[in-house]
């Protein structure tokens, strides 16, 4: 069985982003990149798959710029067999993504689909279930716990009230949450190994998909600063802080 894994390159969780001057987006000048880590854990959980014998190839994909593949290359140091680049210098939009896997899902017809359940740089959280719209397959989103076991995968959820296992027919859309698993650290002779693994490049326009943006960002701007906390000398001052100051409640 084959499994397909989404790969975003965004800016590093540890970097500290910077709106540009004219308010029209975040500057990426000079900024490192790295892969999105819950794509990472996504990755993770394919190989650790392979490994249990429930899954013969890890496929990872990417769609954006060439610079990409950097991100495609970790993914196959981590372990996947091989990579897919969907190039595009365009803004892609998660409904655009969705239809680009979507492609990819018709033409390599993998058993599972597994990605992060979102980007950090974007926060959308769609791009799993409007795929799995797209595709018409059953998906399993903020899963904290995956187990294949014949044409089936059990998956353990995070919902608002605990936790909830769901048994899904395969194949199906996967998004992965935190605690999931602790992706592995990745190893020089690996990084060397993945330089020879198999990437192809492909072009939106090759798997007949229109990535043409549907939502305009009118302005991006920083939230205010936040002001200095203050001392109350009873209770009585802070609920009435809270009522009229903070109109909380």
């Amino acid at each position: 069985m084959k499994v397909l894994v989404a790969v975003k390159r965004v800016v590093d969780y540890n970097v500290k982003v910077r709106v540009k001057s004219d308010g029209t987006g975040v500057d990426i000048a000079n900024v490192k990149m790295s892969m999105n880590p819950f794509d990472e854990i996504a990755v993770e959980e394919a190989v650790r798959l392979r490994e249990a014998g429930a899954v013969t190839e890890v496929i990872a994909v990417s769609c954006g710029v060439a610079q990409c593949q950097e991100a495609l290359r970790t993914a196959m140091a981590i372990g996947a067999d091989r990579a897919i680049l969907v190039e595009c210098a365009d803004e892609l939009q998660p409904l655009a993504v969705a239809k680009l896997l979507k492609a990819l899902v018709d033409k390599e017809r993998p058993g599972l689909v597994i990605l992060g359940k979102q980007a950090v740089d974007d926060d959308c959280n769609q791009t799993g279930q409007m795929l799995a719209a797209l595709a018409k397959l059953p998906q399993g989103t903020f899963a904290s716990k995956v187990e294949v076991a014949g044409e089936h995968v059990s998956v353990t959820r995070e919902v608002d009230g605990g936790l909830e296992t769901i048994k899904l027919k395969l194949p199906a859309v996967v998004t992965t949450d935190l605690r999931l698993n602790e992706p592995r650290y990745v190893t020089l002779p690996n990084i060397m190994k993945a330089k020879k693994k198999p990437l192809d490049v492909l072009k939106p326009g090759d798997l007949g998909v229109d990535v043409t943006a549907r939502i305009k960002t009118l302005k991006v701007s920083e939230p205010p600063k936040r002001g200095a906390g203050i001392k109350v000398p009873d209770v009585a001052t802070l609920v009435a802080k809270l009522k009229n100051e903070a109109k909380v409640i």
